[in-house]
């Protein structure tokens, strides 16, 4: 996957922004909440994922516990380039729903992530 594809990816799920925070790091949020971030190229792309995944992730050395996030369950993949574009897109997907579904009621409403 691309920086381009990545960016696309993430801004293509509902109420998403982007900060760039911590020098060049592009943080992708949902209701002010981080759900990944991609960092310079050599420091490839963090997301959170479900608890599941995190520890099949870790095992398979697909990817590894996120610095600093690793235990609020975030891993670290160390080339975006290795991911596939599908497979990439379905990690943000599920790392957007996961920060999502801790939102307040009234926040998701107010995002439009509630019907």
């Amino acid at each position: 996957m691309t920086p381009r594809a990545f960016d696309a990816a993430c801004r293509a799920l509902q109420a998403v922004t982007m900060d760039v925070q911590w020098g060049e790091d592009h943080v992708y949020k949902v209701g002010g909440r981080m759900f990944a971030v991609l960092g310079p190229t050599e420091h490839g792309v963090s997301v959170k994922v479900s608890d599941i995944a995190f520890e099949a992730l870790i095992e398979s050395g697909t990817a590894r516990p996120a610095p600093y996030l690793a235990r609020a369950k975030w891993v670290r993949f160390d080339s975006l380039a290795a991911l596939d574009d599908a497979e990439a897109a379905d990690w943000l997907a599920n790392a957007h729903a996961l920060i999502a579904a801790k939102l307040t009621k009234v926040k998701r409403r107010e995002l439009g992530l509630l019907a």
